[in-house]
């Protein structure tokens, strides 16, 4: 890869990780439309390692005050404080995308990273995201989630392995249904985006190992950064941005960019 494509490809890792515009759509994108050669698992896993750094430095005392309360909760064997509930319920919705990536990785690798499937799930979440945030009621908060809540989310959350659906996207559509204000469903999807970007790099790392192959550090290095950077900046800036706007120009990205791919494909 060149320099350019160094930086592009993790700025857009770095910025689609958390927008509700599909990272694994942008980073499949480059090399169907512009020809680019495939960035390989290790750049994957760099610019994955920037994006988790970026969230968990933002969200740090959160973080330790989950991790603080849950354990507290596995020691007294009960979880009653909202923080250890909130620990619970990531754990909770994690679980189905986790079961579902491990069942369907390799359809999903050899059948569905296409450019029409990215233009058909790009347009239709991106209308049911537009419908979620025009209906929102918005009148509970995290504290008011509940178990059911939390699995409902995480069994959305299984549809952004199907690319073009967007992680971010599909989780704050589910807790914008369910009732939650934007700023904490944006806040927990954040969140709950840390153990699936783990989960994700610890597999691609381990096939690294599995099938080494030489790579450019140097690549790989301006790639973490580059991608810390545009993450934590994107996380700071959507979360004041979603207080007092809404979804809708993300939404309207999304139908673009799902018209593009759809021209693409059938001309």
């Amino acid at each position: 890869m060149t320099v350019t494509q160094w930086i592009v490809l993790a700025v857009l890792q770095g910025v689609t990780e958390f927008l509700p515009i599909s990272s694994s759509a942008h980073l499949i994108l480059p090399s169907q439309l512009l020809g680019w050669v495939d960035q390989g698992l290790a750049f994957d896993v760099a610019v994955h390692v920037g994006s988790l750094l970026a969230v968990i430095l933002y969200f740090r005392k959160t973080i330790v005050q989950l991790a603080l309360h849950f354990c507290l909760s596995l020691i007294k064997k009960k979880h009653d404080s909202g923080l250890a509930r909130q620990g619970w319920f990531i754990i909770i919705a994690t679980i189905p995308a986790v079961i579902v990536g491990y069942l369907a990785e390799g359809f999903i690798e050899t059948s569905l990273r296409s450019i029409l499937v990215i233009a058909v799930t790009t347009t239709l979440f991106g209308l049911v995201l537009w419908w979620a945030d025009a209906k929102a009621s918005q009148h509970r908060n995290l504290e008011q989630l509940t178990w059911k809540d939390a699995l409902l989310i995480g069994m959305a959350q299984a549809f952004a392995l199907i690319p073009g659906t967007s992680r971010s996207g599909i989780t704050m559509t589910a807790g914008l249904m369910l009732g939650l204000n934007k700023v904490d469903t944006a806040r927990f999807s954040f969140l709950l985006s840390i153990p699936l970007i783990m989960a994700a790099g610890l597999l691609k790392t381990i096939e690294l190992i599995q099938t080494p192959s030489a790579f450019d550090i140097q690549a790989l290095m301006v790639g973490s950064v580059i991608s810390f950077v545009s993450a934590f900046a994107c996380i700071m800036l959507f979360l004041k941005w979603i207080e007092r706007s809404g979804f809708l120009p993300f939404v309207i990205y999304r139908l673009f960019l799902g018209a593009v791919l759809f021209f693409v494909y059938f001309s």
